[in-house]
């Protein structure tokens, strides 16, 4: 007879279930066995969007922690620094990335396309064209595009309101 109420082991389940869904992680229970050592504290929805995210590309080993801010507003922080050419605002570049809004919904991914995506970084939003100018090929950004730098008032509907700040993370494949 397990020790513990009903409830408590709904709750306990969906707490593990959640855990190794989000995080990657592995549960250690027997088959119909209920663990008996207390569930870890749990992440913050932040914490869980971002360890999803990171799980895309390694993070190198001198990964920022802190965000770097610059004029315009944008922020960065190299999660992996390459040691290839770092692109200009006309060059063409390949790029892996996930975009996501503050709330943690996805908005783009060419990670859940499957491949890779070129194009010339004067095309894309103010943001990217700064921000991929901080990483080199091999490299591994986080952005944090403010709406001036995004896609501003209009939004780019369906996906993104207007006023979103946008985040990304975005591996550099090649600088052409």
């Amino acid at each position: 007879m397990n020790r513990f109420p009903k409830h408590h082991l709904t709750f306990f389940s969906v707490s593990m279930i959640c855990c190794a869904i989000c995080v990657g992680c592995s549960s250690t229970r027997s088959a119909g066995v209920a663990q008996t050592e207390p569930a870890a504290p749990a992440a913050s929805k932040a914490d869980l969007i971002q360890a999803s995210f990171r799980s895309e590309g390694p993070d190198g080993p001198s990964a920022e922690s802190e965000f770097r801010r610059t004029a315009s507003g944008l922020k960065y922080r190299v999660l992996r620094h390459g040691n290839g050419k770092k692109p200009t605002e006309y060059n063409q570049v390949q790029v892996s990335y996930r975009g996501w809004l503050d709330d943690g919904s996805v908005f783009d991914s060419s990670y859940e396309r499957g491949k890779p995506i070129s194009f010339k970084l004067r095309n894309v939003v103010k943001g990217w064209t700064e921000g991929m100018q901080y990483v080199s090929e091999g490299g591994k950004i986080e952005l944090e595009i403010p709406s001036s730098l995004g896609y501003g008032a209009q939004g780019s509907p369906p996906s993104v309101p207007p006023f979103a700040t946008l985040h990304f993370i975005v591996e550099l494949h090649e600088v052409y």
